[in-house]
């Protein structure tokens, strides 16, 4: 369907329209924890296409992973701001993640099928919350690494320079 190509677009830009209420210095603190888990579920994608965990019907580009226009917008943008507002509390990272997750693995992905954007095979639902769960805490441990690594002090070569 033409319509799905441009549903998947708006899909991938709007949340991108949400980047100034987000503030550079909050894309910049949190951009770590988000790219790593970008580049984690784009391995991941090889995987599942591989193993036919999923599969994607309609792709915004021909030859490249069906996940693309996901991955740039709603997940990196969203994983920004559900770290902006629950990182140093992780109990609620853990249910904010928790109800985004589930919302995506059963509705979400009941719409993408109804769509004939994408559907899973050989996961089942509650399988991909789980999934995507496990990613969750994988990114919040990799931004806790990324905080702790941009807090360090200064080398002790340069606190002795002027």
């Amino acid at each position: 369907m033409k319509y799905n190509k441009w549903i998947l677009l708006v899909m991938m830009l709007v949340p991108w329209l949400s980047l100034p209420m987000l503030g550079k210095r909050n894309f910049k603190r949190y951009l770590p924890g988000a790219f790593f888990i970008i580049v984690w579920i784009s391995v991941e994608s090889i995987v599942a296409k591989r193993r036919a965990w999923w599969r994607f019907y309609e792709k915004l580009i021909p030859n490249v992973m069906g996940e693309l226009p996901l991955l740039f917008g709603p997940f990196f943008i969203g994983s920004i701001w559900i770290l902006k507002f629950t990182f140093g509390k992780f109990f609620r990272y853990l249910l904010v993640n928790l109800v985004m997750d589930v919302l995506f693995s059963y509705p979400g992905m009941y719409v993408l099928k109804r769509m004939g954007i994408a559907s899973l095979v050989r996961l089942k639902h509650y399988q991909m919350a789980i999934l995507f769960m496990a990613k969750s805490v994988l990114m919040y441990v990799v931004q806790m690494i990324a905080e702790k690594v941009r807090k360090k002090p200064k080398s002790l070569i340069k606190r002795l320079l002027p």
